[in-house]
C-alpha cells in the first residue's frame, strides 16, 4: 500500500508542505510508503471552458491523474485564503476532473481512493474554515471519500521544530493519528 502527500502551495517556506512532508515522514517511520509531490511540478493554466473545447485538458492534469491512481490513500495540506482554500489547488482538483477516458465521468480517481485532509495557518484558526470547503469538495463534488480525522495547525509559523516536527506534542501525535486513520482506511477501502 502506498500514500501520496502534497500541499495545495507551491511556496518556498509553505507551512503546507511542511506539514505534507511530517506527514510523509510519519507513514514512512510507521512502515507505509508515502510520497511526496510537489504541485510545482504539475502547472496547469486556469481553468478554462473555452480553452479546454480548443485544446482538451492539459498535459499535466493527465499526469496528475495517473498519479493519483497510483496511491490508495492521498493526504492533502491545505492553507486557507480567505476562508477557503488556494486557486492553486481548487484548480488543480478542477483539471483532474476533466481528464476522462473511455466511458468516464472524470471522477473515478476520486472516488477509487481515500483522502486525508489537514492545514496549517498564521491565524488562530489553523486553516480550519478552508478545510470545511475542501472537505465539502472532495465529499460533495467529486465523490471521495475523506476520513472524519484531521489536523487544523494554528499558529504555524511558530509550530515547526528546526527538524520540521511540531513543537506541541499533542498537535504532533494528532498528526500521527491523521496519517494512522487514513493508512488504515485505505487498505480497507472497498471501490464503490
Amino acid at each position: 500500500m502506498r500514500l501520496l502527500f502534497f500541499a495545495g502551495s507551491t511556496r518556498e517556506g509553505s507551512f503546507n508542505k511542511k506539514l505534507a512532508r511530517l506527514a510523509q515522514h510519519i507513514s514512512t517511520a510507521n512502515g507505509v510508503e508515502g510520497v511526496f509531490v510537489d504541485l510545482r511540478d504539475y502547472p496547469m493554466p486556469l481553468y478554462s471552458g473555452d480553452l479546454e473545447a480548443e485544446h482538451g485538458p492539459p498535459q499535466k492534469a493527465a499526469e496528475f491523474k495517473a498519479l493519483l491512481g497510483e496511491y490508495q490513500g492521498v493526504f492533502i495540506a491545505s492553507p486557507e485564503y480567505n476562508s477557503s482554500i488556494t486557486p492553486l489547488l481548487k484548480n488543480t482538483l478542477d483539471w483532474v476532473t476533466r481528464v476522462r477516458g473511455k466511458g468516464e465521468t472524470g471522477l473515478e480517481v476520486y472516488k477509487s481512493r481515500v483522502f486525508a485532509i489537514s492545514g496549517a495557518s498564521g491565524g488562530y484558526y489553523g486553516a480550519m474554515r478552508g478545510l470545511l470547503h475542501l472537505r465539502q469538495i472532495l465529499e460533495v463534488g467529486v465523490g471521495a471519500t475523506v476520513i472524519p480525522q484531521q489536523l487544523a495547525l494554528p499558529r504555524a509559523g511558530d509550530a515547526f521544530e528546526a527538524d520540521g516536527s511540531l513543537k506541541d506534542q499533542a498537535q504532533q501525535k494528532l498528526l500521527t493519528v491523521v496519517v494512522e486513520a487514513l493508512a488504515i482506511a485505505a487498505k480497507r477501502f472497498v471501490v464503490p
